[in-house]
């Protein structure tokens, strides 16, 4: 079981893994709440910049490996066929076919999700709740939205408690195991 070995500190930006995992989250939330989507649409849910609510530090950019991202978009295909499932038009089926498709992308990506990784709220707080962010608050594991002025601390009512990954548990990778194919091309004899 590999845990991840760099913590990324407050300022740095999310992994390529960590935003594909919230690209998931958030396709979800927007299919699951009109509201969400509704947000979206009107850009009235956009971060505020990050300069805005801590001193701006230097960022250093590392290049992250795609095989970890490669490798998690090949099982979501192996068990939820989600590439096969967003590769297709969706505008010669009815929504109840649409729903049924999803329905099973959804519990295969669920499935792979509890497989390999654990993954907890990023805030304890019920949603609703009345929150206080002191200064120095997690900027990478919180987000303001609405009318954010001034500097911390900053008071509001916590709309999505976020996620973090505690642990990550892909499966080793032969040597010389090409992670582009994402699913082998079938041929039947």
């Amino acid at each position: 079981m590999a845990r991840p070995t760099n913590t990324p500190s407050p300022m740095e930006p999310p992994s390529l893994l960590a935003r594909i995992g919230l690209a998931f989250v958030a396709f979800f939330d927007v299919l699951r709440d009109p509201e969400v989507a509704a947000r979206l649409r009107t850009g009235r849910d956009r971060a505020m910049p990050v300069a805005a609510t801590a001193p701006a530090a230097p960022s250093t950019l590392k290049q992250a490996s795609p095989d970890a991202a490669l490798q998690l978009l090949s099982l979501l295909q192996r068990d939820a066929r989600l590439l096969d499932f967003v590769s297709e038009s969706l505008a010669e089926y009815n929504d109840a076919q649409v729903g049924a498709a999803a329905r099973l992308v959804h519990e295969g990506c669920a499935k792979v999700l509890r497989e390999h990784f654990r993954i907890v709220p990023a805030r304890d707080e019920a949603e609703g709740t009345r929150i206080v962010l002191p200064p120095g608050f997690d900027v990478a594991a919180t987000r303001l939205t609405g009318n954010v002025v001034g500097q911390p601390p900053f008071s509001g009512s916590l709309r999505h408690r976020g996620w973090r990954v505690e642990e990550v548990r892909l499966p080793q990778l032969a040597a010389g195991h090409d992670t582009r194919v994402l699913a082998q091309a079938e041929v039947e004899l």
